[in-house]
């Protein structure tokens, strides 16, 4: 009888030891997991803080987006203009040739010295988009007030064939510069000028040059009128990386922390583990239990994503992603949470030095039509969060 009880016990031992080491082996697989998912947290983060953050979707002659240029950059090549797009600096002077036309939109990232030098670069220059600083640096005019349809009524010959624009913002031209696109009051939408050889045009078309409303009024006549008057367009497409007052700005944010700053943090982390690791193995394998059905928030929100996703419903996941950015934009901004798109975007506006047409088009804009433009709508949306937060740490090293 003692070798039958003998057996009963060497049987139960083993089937107990077996799932004892199998548990311990997934907790240890556990455990990696989990440090492997903070490393590359930590990682994705550093990439995130030390990326340059671009907001070149803004009239680009190749994006087909509804807020790019490229159907505008189509139109001028059909017209038997070569259409060539750079996006540095050194690649714009060295395509610019005599009687080429260089085209931008408002250079934020370059500092006056060097926009006076790209400028002075090419025989005929076609700003696309406005800002103060340029407006006062090419001493063009001042700002003026009112919107609405005008024609074009001044002596260049290129626009009389235009007709209609809704304009986006006028000026009051400063003394030798010549205004077209006159209203009532005498302010202008387009301001001409020669600054040092180089003749300056001077329009804020955003909105009217964007694939969107290109067809819209004489939006694409203008269009023509602007780009299409030589055999060579140099289209230079600005970012934050290709920016000089980036680069000279303060140290980063790794060189103003103190050496031990890392190595204490590492050591906080290790602690960490080491105290999860005791308190969680202290008390043995877990028990399932039989618990009431509860429905994690994560999971209704993926529930609701995956419905949008089948219902291929672009629009309402815009206006969830466009909700989401302006409440964090608010937030990073100082505004209050129920602040509306038109002062978020004048607000970001003013803290990054761009126009805030673009943004507030980005913002509350028109719905995507499909799942392409939404991709493109809410990779300009995380770009515009990114400069915020930069233009901030800038703001505050200052």
């Amino acid at each position: 009888m003692s070798p039958t009880l003998s057996t009963v016990d060497d049987d139960t031992a083993g089937s107990t030891a077996a799932p004892r080491r199998a548990g311990r082996r997934a907790g240890v697989l556990g455990w990696l997991f989990v440090i492997a998912l903070l490393i590359g947290i930590a990682l994705l983060s550093l990439r995130l803080v030390t990326t340059a953050p671009s907001l070149s979707g803004v009239l680009n002659p190749e994006s087909p987006g509804p807020g790019g240029a490229k159907a505008i950059a189509e139109l001028v090549r059909q017209q038997g203009t070569d259409v060539e797009v750079v996006r540095s600096r050194v690649a714009a002077v060295s395509a610019i040739e005599p009687g080429s036309t260089l085209v931008l939109t408002d250079p934020f990232a370059l500092s006056d010295d060097a926009v006076l030098s790209l400028l002075g670069e090419a025989d005929r220059v076609v700003l696309l988009s406005t800002s103060t600083r340029t407006l006062d640096l090419l001493d063009l005019g001042t700002g003026a007030a009112g919107l609405g349809t005008v024609t074009a009524g001044c002596g260049e010959a290129e626009f009389d064939g235009v007709g209609t624009i809704e304009s986006e913002r006028m000026f009051l031209p400063g003394t030798g510069v010549e205004g077209c696109f006159r209203d009532d009051s005498g302010a202008a939408a387009l301001l001409i000028a020669e600054r040092d050889g180089t003749r300056v045009s001077f329009v804020e078309a955003t909105r009217m040059l964007s694939n969107r409303h290109l067809a819209e009024d004489g939006n694409a006549a203008l269009g023509l009128a602007l780009l299409a008057q030589t055999d060579h367009v140099v289209w230079y497409v600005g970012s934050f990386e290709d920016g000089d007052r980036v680069a000279d700005a303060a140290d980063t944010l790794g060189d103003l922390t103190p050496t031990w700053l890392t190595p204490a943090i590492l050591l906080l982390i290790l602690a960490g583990i080491a105290a999860i690791w005791w308190r969680g193995a202290r008390f043995g394998p877990l028990v399932s239990e039989s618990l009431p059905v509860t429905v994690r928030a994560s999971e209704t929100m993926h529930g609701r994503a995956r419905l949008t996703a089948k219902a291929a419903d672009a629009a309402h996941a815009a206006a969830a992603i466009r909700a989401g950015t302006r409440a964090r934009l608010a937030l990073r901004l100082a505004l209050s949470p129920r602040a509306t798109a038109v002062e978020v975007a004048d607000a970001a506006s003013d803290r990054l030095g761009i126009p805030r047409g673009s943004l507030q088009d980005l913002l509350d804009g028109a719905s995507p039509a499909d799942d392409r433009e939404l991709v493109e709508l809410a990779r300009r949306l995380a770009e515009l969060e990114t400069a915020v937060d930069t233009a901030h740490t800038e703001r505050t090293r200052t």
